[in-house]
């Protein structure tokens, strides 16, 4: 007899553009809790994904839970502006004590996206220069301003036509530093080369309103460049008085082991979006900037219906003395450097293994082709699912789907990495057994 989850998934193709429904795994899920998704089948599912970067303070927090149904006592939606209320003032003032800079000042939105698209309009709006620079491979959203800046994947992009004018320089790779040289000073150099020909064949310094990029590539394939290749990012917007806008998007929120990238690689932009993990999974975010910058954007020039949603802002503020109370930018750093460890051991043994990508607990395994050591986005869906199987649950990026993300939430315990990596060793393993098999070895 049909049960009424069968049901629900037979008609869902005829109910959900495939477009948002059909992402790797799938996993029909009933409830979540901490580190762990528990799944129709009955089975308990480790998650190493956060939902993309999002419940950094685990799933369904006691006290994100009792933030959300005391919240609703008294208001369910704003909108700022017409009416004003306490969460959204509160949480202003506690995001500007920990913002790096001078970054004071905030319109909240509700997603990534939109604080992307907020960031543009406001670099365009004070500099009235109409141009924008992005990195190849940089992700900003799917909006057409924000895809105008998106080159993680081209098929993003294939029939938009992306609104605004955009320019695109590489974005840092020391895995193409020549043998012998430093490839620090290798990425410097060569950004330094890319800017002078962008600004001598394509568009004058003086057009550009704004450079933006993610600090660390996310969906790009969690590439963590130099903190020397962002301090001269910074020089350059600088020397040209070009608006830096850094995308915190998914490093915020403590990902990277302090509460945003900007702080990890000591580089301070202009402008930042803040979103994903500022609220445990309440869509919420902020394109943030000084008040002497937002000053200058009057009534008007931007809005927002649904944005800085009341419950959400008192759960952003939850989240916020979660983070602090159970100091987990402290486990961040301690927990990513141990996972990195047992990474590296776990690379020696296996050859589909190429460059672990971390900083933090936002870490990348790249798998490779052993014979071509060329990217292996096949390989990499069959070792997922395989985990999966295990109960561990893993996310992807890459330009080729060839980077396992490792994005767990920040309360993760040494025990449960262990367990999460160890399954994930044995799916790598199957998947490089049956290699040898096809191989004949």
């Amino acid at each position: 007899m049909e049960n009424k989850w069968d049901h629900l998934v037979k008609n869902m193709p005829n109910r959900l553009a495939p477009s948002m429904a059909k992402d790797h795994p799938n996993l029909p899920v009933i409830k979540e809790e901490g580190c762990y998704y528990f799944g129709v089948d009955g089975k308990q599912y480790l998650d190493f994904t956060s939902g993309i970067a999002v419940t950094n303070v685990g799933h369904r927090h006691p006290k994100v839970v009792q933030s959300i149904k005391d919240a609703a006592d008294g208001l369910m939606h704003g909108p700022s502006g017409v009416i004003m209320y306490e969460s959204i003032l509160r949480l202003a003032d506690e995001l500007a004590d920990i913002m790096p800079g001078n970054l004071d000042c905030f319109f909240f939105a509700n997603s990534g996206t939109e604080a992307v698209e907020g960031a543009l309009k406001l670099a365009k709006y004070v500099t009235k220069r109409p141009y924008v620079v992005s990195f190849t491979g940089g992700f900003h959203g799917r909006s057409l301003g924000a895809l105008g800046v998106t080159t993680s994947k081209s098929k993003y992009r294939k029939f938009m036509q992306p609104s605004g004018l955009t320019y695109q320089v590489p974005y840092a790779n020391v895995k193409e530093c020549p043998a012998g040289l430093d490839p620090e000073a290798y990425v410097i150099e060569k950004l330094e080369r890319d800017f002078a020909t962008l600004f001598s064949h394509q568009v004058t310094p003086e057009e550009v309103a704004c450079v933006i990029l993610e600090p660390v590539l996310g969906e790009g394939g969690y590439v963590v460049p130099p903190k020397g290749w962002l301090k001269k990012v910074r020089e350059i917007c600088d020397r040209h008085q070009i608006l830096l806008i850094f995308d915190e998007v998914q490093t915020g929120f403590g990902r990277t082991g302090e509460w945003f990238a900007a702080q990890t690689f000591d580089v301070t932009p202009d402008i930042m979006a803040i979103a994903k993990g500022i609220a445990s999974g309440l869509p919420l975010s902020a394109t943030v900037a000084s008040n002497e910058l937002m000053k200058q954007w009057p009534l008007g020039s931007h809005g927002t219906t649904f944005g800085g949603n009341p419950i959400a802002c008192s759960v952003a503020l939850t989240t916020l003395s979660i983070i602090k109370e159970e100091n987990l930018l402290e486990n961040t750093k301690q927990m990513g450097s141990y996972a990195v460890q047992q990474l590296e051991e776990m690379k020696k043994r296996h050859r589909v293994i190429g460059s672990i990508r971390a900083v933090g607990l936002m870490i990348g395994i790249e798998i490779i082709n052993p014979q071509t050591g060329q990217p292996n986005g096949s390989g990499l869906l069959k070792i997922l699912d395989a985990a999966l199987k295990k109960g561990v649950l893993f996310y992807l990026c890459g330009n080729h789907g060839e980077v396992i993300r490792i994005i767990p939430p920040l309360i993760v315990t040494k025990e449960q990495i262990d367990v999460g990596l160890q399954l994930l060793d044995e799916a790598i393993m199957e998947y490089e057994e049956t290699l040898m098999s096809l191989e004949g070895i």
